[in-house]
């Protein structure tokens, strides 16, 4: 049953909510509580006399006590649980907060911190959030969604908690990264909150520490497997459509073989995209762009090891050669310029062992022919190297240390500026730090990371580290493909919007050694991405005719910021 309803006033033109609840109800829901900012008039209104003290306070007042609050707590994960139990009482306050704070916040609503928090999630949990979904209420899913309180869902992010950043299946638990991505479209893609729905596919878990765990709240059975597993998402996809027509949906966090068969079975049936694998693509596209730049070459003048070939290292090889193929290269060409790397090395097409999303970039092996290998017949990261001598490395692959000093020192020896993207989350499973890159290459390297990391010396003065996280692409994509009316997401707007982003870095920034724009302006670079979006839909036939002024305007307006709007009192529907 739904709360509330926008509404604009016909004659005044004041945008204002019509409310369906009161007394104790209105002050517990958390999307619609003002706290101590109901007017006077409103508590009358809406039965909360008694239940607030006298003094009213403006949004500005409330968020200054947050803000203090949030100070006295004693270390990250101490400030996750703040901040999610502010997100359970008054959800205006809670993205006020993060907008006012966001370099200092994100890192503790979404990675590294969010990590920590899904690991113990059900010890942590007060008050459970998003929708659930498992084996013995998946008959029951079109009342669940129908009891969805929001006015219209226009976004679900969804995970099934098998591969939770780089800690692997966290069960139920991983609800918290669907919790936190949503936050994420609201904070930096100005999605409003009550568009927004996390949901799990909590199809069992085959973590045993979290299967013996007497206060884990998942569902305590092994994970579907094979045909009952595609049978369960079967039945979520058609609910979805059926209850909620104009949703894109966002898978996030599934294992890879499920992902990209997820992705491939959909992405043509419903709006909807794989992060993991579109977004990181895109956004480590967006910082080898600004490389290219900084460089004074084209990205077709580079040649790139990709290390660690699953979702990441797909999506980003997929971009790369993509890029590469725009500027004039064949996909040949582009094919033999990007020397992806495994657990079994170096990807050649004569391994049978090799995945569906891997054959794409496994090389012939006469390229091979004439290389001075380490170990006879194995090829790995120092024999590409050595041999081929990219300028690029780029590491996807949760194996904290993999860039030792010995691969960064050759990598320098390759460039005398080498790009190097060490893109594991969290913090502790990246394959290097900013400082052993400094050292390994006398100052003289490009940088981005998957988690954030503070500025280093290096041979130009204070560089600072670029933070290559999916942030910077998926609300904007999100937002552009709403807006738009694309019946589908395709990988030419996430291409658009990769160049989008590389073009909001100014020539000051690059000097300073940024990839990518700075975290403070998160939102302006999602309304860039959201608008490119926007027009790749209506130049390709799938959006709305629209001339870039009016896809500006749309953007802008429908970017929404944290206020409390006027109150009107309705009857439930």
């Amino acid at each position: 049953m739904k709360i509330f309803d926008f509404k604009l006033d016909p004659i005044t033109g004041e945008e204002y909510y019509d409310v369906y609840l009161s007394g104790r109800q209105l002050h517990s829901s958390h999307i619609l509580n003002k706290g101590s900012s109901f007017t006077k008039q409103e508590r009358i209104d809406f039965n909360l006399a008694g239940c607030l003290p006298w003094g009213y306070e403006d949004l500005d007042a409330q968020v200054s006590r947050a803000l203090e609050m949030y100070k006295r707590k004693e270390d990250d994960l101490e400030r996750y649980i703040f901040l999610m139990e502010l997100q359970n009482r008054n959800i205006t306050v809670f993205y006020r907060l993060i907008l006012d704070n966001l370099a200092e916040m994100v890192p503790i609503v979404y990675t590294p911190t969010v990590g920590m928090a899904c690991m113990q999630l059900s010890h942590i949990q007060r008050r459970s959030r998003g929708i659930y979904i498992h084996p013995d209420n998946i008959g029951l899913i079109d009342q669940i969604l129908q009891n969805v309180t929001y006015p219209e869902v226009r976004l679900i992010v969804v995970t099934d908690g098998e591969r939770i950043l780089g800690l692997g299946d966290l069960g139920a638990d991983g609800m918290g990264i669907s919790l936190g991505k949503v936050a994420l479209y609201v904070a930096a893609g100005c999605l409003h909150p009550a568009v927004c729905l996390p949901m799990c596919l909590d199809v069992g878990t085959n973590n045993e520490r979290l299967l013996n765990d007497p206060l884990y709240l998942g569902w305590r059975h092994p994970r579907l497997q094979g045909d009952a597993y595609y049978d369960f998402v079967e039945q979520f996809v058609v609910a979805i459509r059926r209850n909620y027509p104009k949703a894109l949906l966002q898978w996030e966090d599934f294992a890879k073989h499920h992902a990209f068969e997820l992705l491939s079975r959909y992405r043509e049936r419903i709006l909807s995209f794989n992060d993991d694998i579109q977004g990181t693509g895109a956004t480590g596209l967006a910082a080898l762009m600004t490389a290219a730049r900084i460089k004074g070459v084209a990205m077709r003048d580079m040649r790139y090891a990709i290390v660690g070939m699953g979702e990441a290292g797909s999506g980003i090889s997929d971009n790369i050669k993509a890029a590469m193929v725009a500027e004039g290269l064949s996909e040949h060409e582009a094919k033999l310029r990007i020397f992806a790397l495994d657990k079994q090395g170096l990807l050649l097409e004569d391994d049978p062992s090799l995945e569906h999303q891997q054959r794409p970039y496994a090389l012939p092996r006469s390229v091979t022919d004439g290389w001075k290998l380490e170990r006879p017949n194995e090829i790995g990261l120092m024999d590409v190297l050595t041999n081929a001598k990219p300028n690029v490395l780029v590491g996807v692959t949760a194996r904290p240390g993999l860039f030792d000093e010995r691969v960064l020192a050759q990598m320098a020896k390759n460039d005398d500026r080498p790009v190097i993207m060490p893109l594991s989350n969290p913090t502790s499973k990246a394959e290097c730090t900013p400082e052993q890159v400094s050292r390994a290459t006398g100052g003289r390297f490009l940088m981005a990371t998957g988690s954030p990391f503070d500025p280093v010396e290096g041979a130009f003065g204070l560089q600072s580290i670029a933070q290559c996280n999916n942030l910077f692409i998926f609300p904007g994509v999100g937002l552009g493909a709403i807006i738009s009316g694309s019946p589908k997401i395709t990988d030419a707007m996430f291409a658009a919007g990769a160049q989008a982003l590389s073009k909001m870095v100014t020539k000051e920034q690059m000097d300073q050694g940024y990839l990518l724009p700075k975290m403070e302006d998160i939102r302006e670079a999602s309304a860039q991405v959201a608008m490119a979006v926007v027009r790749t839909a209506r130049d390709t036939g799938l959006g709305r005719i629209l001339d870039d002024e009016a896809i500006e305007q749309m953007v802008r307006r429908a970017q929404w910021t944290p206020r409390f709007y006027p109150y009107r009192r309705s009857q439930p529907r």
